[in-house]
């Protein structure tokens, strides 16, 4: 089995009562891991054992959907795997497969606005 990358973050619990910290607020000392809601679960939730079939690949990635839905953390963890980029497990509600198509989607868009940008400024040059 693959061993997560983020292995340190399954490791402690994090109190229920505890609210989360707004993103401004964290630092080095209060990561927004700290707030992770999936520190409390199995990290077998989150990635897959060698040779997984795909109805239990599904199941338990839903699982972990579940689990991700509640997390105050959500955007920050989403955000880690997809700057990183994460390659295996469920990270911020996605499984890599979902995480490759919104990377794609966001590379398409950066090309579309750095043509419109081009464009633009092209006009201008123009019309000046």
């Amino acid at each position: 089995m693959l061993q997560p990358t983020h292995q340190a973050l399954q490791v402690a619990a994090v109190p229920a009562q505890r609210g989360p910290v707004p993103v401004r607020e964290r630092d080095q000392d209060n990561p927004w891991h700290s707030d992770a809601v999936c520190r409390r679960d199995e990290a077998g939730l989150f990635f897959a054992p060698s040779k997984e079939p795909t109805a239990a690949r599904l199941s338990r990635e839903e699982a972990a959907k579940r689990v991700c839905a509640r997390c105050p953390v959500l955007v920050e963890c989403r955000e880690h795997a997809l700057l990183q980029p994460e390659p295996y497990g469920v990270w911020g509600g996605l499984t890599a497969a979902e995480r490759r198509v919104v990377l794609a989607r966001r590379r398409r868009r950066d090309l579309e606005l750095k043509k419109t940008t081009r464009a633009t400024a092209g006009t201008i040059a123009a019309a000046g």
